[in-house]
C-alpha cells in the first residue's frame, strides 16, 4: 500500500471513530431523545398551570411525531385546541376541535369537542346585532351533539348554550322589527316580531314582540289581527309590561 493510500485510511478511520463516539461530549453521553409519553406528560402539567402557549407549543410538536392511530392522540387533539381557544384563537379552535370530533367519534373527547367546538363559534358572535353566521353554526353543532351524543354531559350543557342562542336570535329579530317600527314600514315590522313569536316563542322578547305586532296592526287598522293577537297577550302574558297600552279594551272592537 502506498504511503498516500495509508494515510486516507488512517484518516476515514479516524473520522469514522469520531462519529461512533459523537454521543460523547466532555467525557459524558448524550441524553436520550425524550419519550412521546414524557412530553404529553410535560404539555398536560404546563396546561394544568394555565401555561396555555408553552403547553400549544409541545402538544404541536406532538401531531407530528405521534404517528396515526397512537393511543394518546385524541389527547394530544383535543387539549391542543383548548390552548387555541384559550389565547383567544376562536377560529382556529373551532377548527380543531371539529376535527377531533370528526377523527375519534368513538373517543371520550368527541362529545366534548362538538360542544367546545360550539363554544367558539358563540363567542364569535358577541352581539345580537351582528352577523348571526357564528350563531347559527354554534347552534348547529350543538343539535349534533344531542343528535350523536344524547346521553353526554357535554349534551345537557349544550342545552344551555342553545337557550342562551335563542334569547340572541330573538333579541336581534326584535331589534330589526323595532328598527322598522319607528320608521313606519310596518309590513317589515310585522315579519321580525312574527319571526320571535313563532321561533323562540319561550325566550324573553316573546311578549315584547306581541306588544310591538299589535301597535303595528292597530297602526295599519288591522282590526282582525289586532283582536287576534291582544287575545293572545291575555291568555299566555296578562302580566306583560304596557299590555293596557297596546291592548286596551277597545281594542277587542274596531280600533280608535
Amino acid at each position: 500500500m502506498s504511503m498516500r493510500r495509508m494515510v486516507w485510511v488512517v484518516a476515514l478511520l479516524a473520522v469514522a471513530g469520531g462519529a461512533g463516539g459523537g454521543c460523547r461530549s466532555g467525557g459524558g453521553r448524550v441524553p436520550e431523545a425524550v419519550r412521546p409519553e414524557a412530553e404529553l406528560g410535560r404539555a398536560l402539567a404546563l396546561f394544568r398551570r394555565g401555561d396555555f402557549r408553552k403547553a400549544q407549543l409541545v402538544l404541536q410538536r406532538l401531531t407530528f411525531e405521534l404517528g396515526p392511530g397512537h393511543a394518546d392522540l385524541p389527547t394530544v387533539r383535543y387539549h391542543l385546541a383548548e390552548c387555541y381557544f384559550q389565547t383567544g384563537d376562536r377560529v382556529q379552535a373551532a377548527h380543531e376541535f371539529r376535527r377531533v370530533a370528526d377523527e375519534f367519534p368513538s373517543s371520550a373527547y368527541a362529545p366534548v369537542a362538538l360542544l367546545r367546538a360550539g363554544d367558539a363559534h358563540l363567542r364569535l358572535w358577541r352581539r345580537a346585532e351582528l352577523d348571526p353566521t357564528a350563531g347559527e353554526t354554534a347552534l348547529s353543532l350543538y343539535q349534533e351533539l344531542a343528535g350523536r351524543y344524547p346521553e353526554s354531559d357535554a349534551a345537557a350543557r349544550a342545552r344551555l348554550h342553545v337557550r342562551q342562542l335563542q334569547d340572541q336570535f330573538a333579541e336581534k329579530s326584535y331589534k330589526n322589527g323595532m328598527f322598522y317600527l319607528r320608521r313606519r314600514a310596518y309590513d317589515s315590522a310585522i315579519i321580525y316580531f312574527k319571526d320571535v313569536i313563532a321561533n323562540f316563542p319561550e325566550t324573553k322578547r316573546a311578549a315584547d314582540a306581541l306588544l310591538r305586532l299589535a301597535d303595528s296592526y292597530r297602526a295599519i287598522n288591522y282590526t282582525e289581527e289586532l283582536q287576534e293577537t291582544c287575545s293572545h297577550l291575555r291568555r299566555f302574558y296578562p302580566r306583560a309590561a304596557g299590555l293596557a297600552t297596546s291592548c286596551p279594551a277597545a281594542a277587542t272592537g274596531a280600533p280608535s
